[in-house]
């Protein structure tokens, strides 16, 4: 199985951030699930990968050619794939994909987030998205969500196309059985 995590490039202010995508990596790695990401060496990005990879997994990057020209391409990976945009890399990111995950992170993330859930609504794909809340770090965007479907702009059918867990091991147990 084949799952696409969005993150950050930074390691935010709390280490239970870093230690969350450290212990997704080890999960992902130890069930043999492969990682597809942004291609990053730095922030959470780079600390999923690099706990997979610690942990003998194997992880696919995909990273625009600019990006990597700024030196944040990781090197250590399985496979470092380069493209030329950003819309290039979320496709193919998407094409790799048999689920989603998204972990805390800034603008990229969250507009990611939003992008395959669009997807998902508009059933240009079929895979499971799933947040991970940790330490309720998406609560707020989870109240705009409920706010979107009570003010009449979003379905609950369609709010309930987003899978939450609150742990690393909640997120492998709906990846792995379909329950966590």
């Amino acid at each position: 199985m084949n799952v696409c995590v969005f993150c950050g490039s930074a390691r935010g202010r709390k280490p239970v951030y870093a230690d969350v995508a450290e212990k997704l990596g080890r999960l992902f790695a130890d069930a043999s699930i492969q990682l597809v990401y942004g291609g990053g060496n730095i922030g959470l990005m780079g600390i999923v990968a690099d706990a997979v990879m610690t942990h003998g997994g194997a992880v696919t990057g995909v990273i625009p050619s600019f990006l990597l020209e700024r030196e944040v391409g990781h090197r250590g990976i399985t496979h470092l794939e380069v493209v030329e945009s950003m819309h290039q890399r979320k496709q193919r990111m998407a094409d790799l994909a048999d689920a989603f995950v998204a972990l805390p992170g800034g603008w990229g993330t969250l507009e990611e987030l939003c992008e395959i859930l669009t997807w998902k609504q508009l059933r240009l794909i079929s895979q499971p998205v799933v947040l991970l809340n940790s330490h309720h770090f998406f609560d707020p965007l989870l109240d705009q969500m409920r706010l979107m479907v009570n003010d009449g702009f979003l379905s609950a059918d369609t709010f309930s196309l987003l899978r939450v867990e609150d742990t690393p091991e909640g997120v492998l147990s709906f990846l792995t059985t379909g329950r966590s």
